[in-house]
């Protein structure tokens, strides 16, 4: 981002103004862990004759660590606990919440959500989210701020009020860094892939890192000697995820099957096959989960069961070759519903020997 990024003291200024200006109670979402901004609005709310109380368990913790650190000054008298704030007038009262990010459990969304047992919007309510939405949680935040407007809170947020200043430096920032430093070799942490090479072009215009400036992604090996820096090698650093007490990479074959699962649920097909002779005996019956409304498939699993019956039976020389049997019952079912329905369930097939 050109230019320089706003100070801390631009937010101070204007979170002073919100909650002295509020007509009722005041409430404040921000990072747990940004001991600095609740120190601004605590410093705020004494000076507008409010008394504090803290929402959400991360954010407890963390200001009673940053107390007793000397990280965190607390105003006599300020900090209540929630059930002494009730006894108050709404516009004497600042609550400070988790959730700026629309975490689902977070003590604001489920305030939005009319799901906390404690705290819930009062008409005349100001609720001030500090905070920008990180990449991929707009929406979370989005829902929230209108779940709040709907029960009639006023909401300031970073697109309408300066009550949020990013964390990260500008480019001026940037270029005060790379002139101190005169780095020899340049690697750009921190972003999304075309953050980083405009970095690495900030740092080329620049004139520094001569020596090498690297734009690396995940599993790039950087060798660096006392003399040189090169990429050596890449090696598997894909993303992990954890299932119960195992661990899948992004090409699990369990992974597939979920996401087949969740997009057009799963139909099973139940032959029953002689045990001696390996031949279908008796219809076919078919189930389903995810797939479509029960009132929907009646008429459609019936008609699926006629279409296999037939095909078994115009395949007599499939008895006794199960895994032929279950390919066959895969493709036909497969064909039949996506061209009944568009959709693309999971098949499975079951042989049941007799």
């Amino acid at each position: 981002v050109p230019g320089y990024t706003a100070s801390e003291r631009v937010v101070g200024e204007a979170l002073d103004l919100a909650i002295r200006d509020a007509p009722g109670r005041v409430m404040v979402a921000t990072f747990a862990s940004l001991i600095s901004r609740i120190q601004q609005v605590l410093d705020a709310a004494e000076r507008s004759g409010r008394k504090v109380s803290i929402v959400g368990r991360s954010m407890v913790d963390n200001v009673n660590v940053a107390s007793d650190m000397g990280y965190l000054t607390i105003p006599p008298e300020t900090l209540l606990p929630l059930s002494a704030t009730r006894r108050l007038p709404p516009e004497q009262v600042v609550l400070m919440t988790t959730g700026s990010q629309g975490e689902p459990t977070s003590a604001l969304v489920r305030i939005a959500n009319k799901d906390h047992r404690d705290v819930s919007i009062m008409e005349g309510d100001t609720v001030i989210i500090s905070a920008t939405p990180i990449p991929g949680n707009e929406l979370a935040v989005s829902r929230t701020i209108d779940n709040l407007l709907r029960q009639g809170a006023h909401v300031l947020y970073d697109r309408v009020a300066t009550v949020h200043v990013h964390g990260h430096a500008s480019q001026e920032e940037l270029k005060l860094v790379l002139n101190l430093v005169r780095p020899r070799h340049f690697v750009p942490v921190h972003g999304e892939y075309r953050h980083l090479v405009a970095h690495a072009q900030l740092a080329w215009d620049l004139k520094v890192a001569e020596s090498g400036i690297f734009v690396l992604e995940d599993g790039d090996v950087l060798e660096l000697t006392q003399d040189s820096a090169k990429v050596v090698e890449k090696v598997s650093a894909g993303p992990i995820y954890i299932d119960g007490l195992t661990t899948h990479d992004g090409q699990s074959q369990v992974l597939s099957q979920r996401r087949a699962l969740s997009k057009d649920g799963v139909v099973v097909v139940v032959l029953s096959v002689d045990r001696r002779t390996g031949k279908v005996v008796g219809d076919a019956k078919t189930v389903a989960s995810g797939f479509m409304d029960l009132e929907e498939t009646s008429q459609l699993f019936q008609d699926l069961e006629a279409c296999l019956s037939k095909t078994m039976a115009e395949n007599p020389d499939l008895a006794g070759e199960p895994e032929l049997v279950k390919s066959k019952i895969r493709e036909t079912a497969r064909e039949f519903l996506s061209k009944e329905t568009k959709r693309w369930p999971m098949i499975i097939p079951v042989l049941l020997e007799l």
